[in-house]
């Protein structure tokens, strides 16, 4: 797409332009009208209820387009395929952190008794379906642990939304835009007081090509109280 060569933000004026520049008529220095002003009357996207945007989805088309230009414009400012990861990861850690927030508020606003996870696999299991759901409208495929580490969980997820629409050149065939994914998994466990470092991995096989595995390794302080807590 061809975009026109758009007028300097700034540029010293001409003889013949200073009388504009010095006198603030001049339209491009004009205050807004009365039309142009907020109505006040008229309630803006913080006096919303966001109970009753609970339910509220998103156009998948929509969601695509804002994925691939964030992962354009990270790509431009990055050296290689773990940094662009990093750079997702610590993005979408930005975002786990609101919808942590925004979950515990609704939970605490329509219970009387809110309740918070303190054991590892209910708090893994609320982020394999209210998290996944709260995102991407669908729960994860899969929650596993690990046979050989203790440390170790995986979140499955067959098809991730967040994959649908972007293709990966052949150079980056080891990319998983899904960092942005495990980025999420991990501000929220460290909100909930498990931390961990969360990364993704491509685990594609013959009836799933975007098959995506969340690979959660815990802090040791985890697992120590999970012994305190049997």
């Amino acid at each position: 797409m061809a975009y026109s060569q758009p007028h300097p933000r700034l540029s010293v004026p001409s003889n013949s332009s200073q009388t504009s520049v010095d006198h603030p008529s001049s339209s491009r220095f004009s205050l807004p009208s009365a039309a142009q002003k907020p109505n006040p009357s008229r309630p803006s996207i913080y006096d919303k209820n966001l109970n009753k945007s609970r339910f509220a989805e998103v156009s998948g088309s929509s969601f695509a387009f804002l994925f691939s230009e964030i992962v354009q414009y990270t790509q431009k400012r990055v050296s290689g395929i773990n940094d662009l990861e990093r750079r997702l990861n610590t993005l979408g850690y930005r975002v786990g952190i609101r919808v942590l927030e925004l979950m515990v508020w609704r939970t605490e606003s329509s219970s009387k008794a809110p309740k918070r996870e303190i054991r590892l696999l209910p708090a893994l299991m609320a982020i394999h379906t209210q998290v996944w759901k709260a995102v991407y409208g669908k729960t994860a495929d899969g929650i596993e642990k690990s046979v050989e580490n203790a440390d170790e969980y995986m979140i499955i997820d067959n098809d991730p939304p967040i994959e649908r629409h972007v293709s990966v050149p052949r150079d980056m065939s080891q990319l998983s835009c899904s960092s942005f994914t495990a980025g999420i998994v991990e501000a929220v466990l460290d909100g909930l007081g498990f931390p961990a470092r969360v990364t993704a991995h491509n685990t594609p096989n013959a009836q799933h090509p975007s098959r995506t595995t969340i690979l959660i390794k815990l802090d040791r302080s985890v697992l120590e109280r999970e012994e305190l807590l049997k």
